[in-house]
């Protein structure tokens, strides 16, 4: 039997293989968000077993088993690592046409070099051979980085962190540029006023600032954009449950400070008011760097409060939100274009009916003033992070905005494996233009073609974030 992940795989026609193996395949990979952790990288981890690689950390997997009715035990619970890995053995054959049986299998052929399906009867062989592989300091974090081409990778850190192992990584030999990223959701989150009383105080004591009235915390948050900023942090991102707008108050924000501080509680449109100011203040922030921020929109989280209870926030029981978001979204990016400092923005939701609206929103905002393509309709994210999410996102991009401007894919994931899935987008979007170009959609254009894939794959992202490069850029 041939191998199910094979040289042109997800590759329907000649053109398609021909754009993906001449111009996509060898390309170097930016990851410009992920949430890989600096410190694991610094001290190059490695995993004693495949369902350590696979399975200690992903949400993706743990929604799966128990979609197969495998119990907690067996997941996040105290079985061993091989009885784990045996119910994902046992689980994957029911996940036909699930974007985890193509990231899993492409994972195992790329790092593993194994062609095995992933089913109960080959259980024994995969988790021997990956252990044996894994073992090996080819198998290492730096050194799965580099073989997979990793030429800048950007994490996601919390806007008080220390930044300690970015500072290490810098002035390390290693070759992959690591750079933090400004994640700035508790310094906006304002409803959980215990929470922010434990973000004022840290906030306080690292920028050594007493923070009594909003212009203090102003410069708070000013002093660590300028912190990461020292640090070579070139993005921000900040995840929106709810996208909320309001025309404030000097004085409505002084007087959230304070009862906060005094544990009031804060009325709906004193948050309102707050939460605008600050994305006002962390915006302009951003745009005195030169950062690109990102923005994610539209999570549900933690929807199951019997398994919140049971094992705490981020196991997988968030969902797709479905408010509108047009009109405060429109109002927020307005707010910081009216005086030109809206940053370089990226703009993503999770509910795939916001890409039309999206991508006309970021037509309105476009500007010469940095990059073109200044304001980007992110990449099919978290549950659109799939064959025909990715297609959908492409097809609704190139609809509305400049498609060969995009700056493409990133992997958004907790596990150096999932690094594949920027080769999953390239076939995908490679596929695409292919079959564009067979039905005569496209011209069928070689400098063109050539030029449009890696844009999107490379170089669009290099020259957008201004990242160095190995590359010469002509």
């Amino acid at each position: 039997m041939s191998s199910y992940i094979h040289h042109d795989f997800l590759l329907s026609g000649e053109t398609a293989k021909r754009l993906y193996h001449r111009y996509a395949a060898a390309l170097p990979i930016i990851d410009y968000h992920n949430h890989l952790d600096a410190k694991e990288i610094d001290e190059n981890r490695h995993y004693d077993n495949i369902a350590q690689a696979w399975l200690s950390c992903d949400h993706y997997l743990w929604r799966a088993l128990r979609s197969n009715g495998v119990d907690e035990h067996f997941i996040t619970g105290n079985a061993s690592d091989y009885q784990k890995f045996q119910k994902w053995c046992e689980t994957m054959p029911y996940l036909i046409g699930n974007p985890l049986y193509h990231w899993c299998h492409l994972e195992l052929k790329k790092y593993f070099g194994l062609d095995l399906l992933i089913n109960p009867e080959n259980c024994d062989a995969i988790w021997q051979h990956c252990n044996q592989k894994l073992s090996q300091d080819s198998h290492q974090f730096q050194s799965l980085l580099e073989s997979s081409q990793v030429e800048t990778l950007c994490t996601t850190d919390d806007p008080l962190s220390d930044l300690t192992y970015h500072r290490k990584l810098a002035a390390s030999a290693f070759s992959v540029q690591v750079l933090p990223t400004f994640r700035a959701d508790g310094l906006i989150e304002i409803e959980n006023h215990r929470q922010f009383q434990k973000t004022l105080t840290t906030l306080s004591a690292v920028t050594n600032m007493d923070v009594i009235d909003f212009a203090d915390y102003s410069r708070a948050i000013n002093a660590r954009v300028d912190y990461f900023a020292h640090h070579g942090c070139k993005l921000s991102d900040l995840g929106l449950k709810v996208v909320e707008f309001a025309h404030y108050q000097p004085e409505v924000l002084d007087r959230v400070i304070a009862k906060v501080r005094d544990g009031e509680e804060l009325e709906r449109e004193e948050i309102a008011q707050f939460k605008t100011a600050v994305f006002e203040v962390l915006g302009k922030a951003y745009h005195k760097h030169g950062w690109s921020m990102q923005i994610h929109i539209g999570v549900l989280t933690n929807v199951n409060r019997r398994r919140l209870d049971e094992l705490g926030g981020g196991t997988g029981f968030s969902v797709i939100s479905d408010n509108a978001i047009a009109e405060n979204l429109s109002g927020l990016l307005s707010l910081l274009d009216q005086g030109r400092q809206l940053p370089q923005t990226i703009l993503y939701s999770l509910n795939p009916k916001d890409n039309p609206v999206l991508g006309s929103i970021i037509g309105a905002f476009q500007d010469s003033d940095t990059h073109p393509g200044k304001i980007q309709l992110g990449s099919a994210w978290w549950f659109n992070d799939h064959k025909a999410g990715m297609e959908r996102q492409l097809q609704d991009l190139a609809n509305l905005g400049a498609l060969g401007r995009f700056v493409g894919m990133l992997t958004d994931s907790r596990s150096i494996l999932s690094l594949s899935r920027h080769d999953y987008f390239r076939r995908i979007l490679c596929n695409l233009l292919g079959q564009w170009v067979d039905d005569g959609q496209l011209p069928n254009d070689e400098p063109l073609l050539k030029q449009s894939v890696e844009n999107i794959c490379y170089y669009n992202a290099k020259q957008f974030f201004n990242f160095h490069s190995s590359l010469d850029l002509g």
